[in-house]
């Protein structure tokens, strides 16, 4: 039964990840040079009656024969499983439908893939986008292409003294007054303000839109990943090379 691309690219990461932990270990130990190294080693007195000491020894643990065998099978197989879906994405491509409006025909798997990355993106930056203070009413300025407020009126207030009068003048006293301070309108501000920010409608719906190619692009990917991949065995071939096999 013929392997879909779909299929591969499911088992792929696993693989790799596999592969890649058993190299690491691998290369680890494959430089620990005491491993290769082994030894016997007997003893033999002078004399007959002379001391005598049990054999020693020391296995040999690595060889690197078999370490570079395993290095070859463990690439091997990441080699195979790599080209079986990038010789696939060569052939595997879909259309990008939204209903019947096609928006663009035939694209491959890696650009579907770097589509999706940039609209996922896209829609980050609309999401973020400040949106015009709900508390104000707004309308839109086409001239100089901004929302804008009516005009508010709020009044200026100044600090004045003014004198007041205490005591009346008599025949005999003064007027006696003292001056005290009073906030006056001594004028009007006329405020309208302005904003560039997109309205929560206008940014409501290029969230759908985005999301809606997001969409369209995803199902194109899936639909491409659908073709069959023939199984690549390329690696053999270039690690026999290598290996002189």
């Amino acid at each position: 039964m013929a392997t879909k691309l779909n299929q591969v690219i499911a088992i792929e990461k696993g693989v790799k990840n596999r592969i890649h932990s058993a190299i690491t270990e691998l290369h680890k130990n494959a430089q620990k040079a005491d491993l290769y190294y082994g030894f016997n080693k007997t003893y033999e007195p002078k004399d007959e009656d002379g001391e005598t000491f049990p054999p020693e020894q020391k296995k040999v643990i690595l060889r690197s024969n078999e370490v570079l065998g395993e290095m070859k099978k463990l690439m091997t197989e990441i080699l195979d499983i790599t080209a079986t879906k990038d010789f696939a994405n060569m052939k595997a491509a879909a259309d990008i439908k939204i209903g019947s409006n096609i928006l663009a025909k035939k694209v491959p798997v890696p650009y579907l893939l770097f589509l999706e990355k940039q609209l996922t993106d896209l829609r980050t930056f609309i999401d973020k986008l400040p949106i015009l203070d709900e508390a104000d009413d707004w309308k839109e300025d086409k001239a100089l292409d901004v929302f804008k407020t009516d005009a508010i009126k709020t009044h200026r207030t100044q600090k004045v003294e003014k004198p007041i009068v205490l005591y009346d003048a008599t025949d005999k006293h003064p007027a006696q007054t003292q001056l005290i301070t009073k906030d006056e309108v001594v004028g009007y501000w006329n405020q309208v303000k302005q904003s560039g920010a997109i309205t929560r409608g206008d940014k409501r719906e290029l969230l759908e839109k985005v999301e809606t190619v997001l969409n369209a692009v995803k199902s194109a990917r899936e639909e491409a990943n659908s073709i069959e991949a023939p199984k690549k065995q390329v690696g053999k071939d270039i690690l026999d090379y290598i290996f002189n096999e």
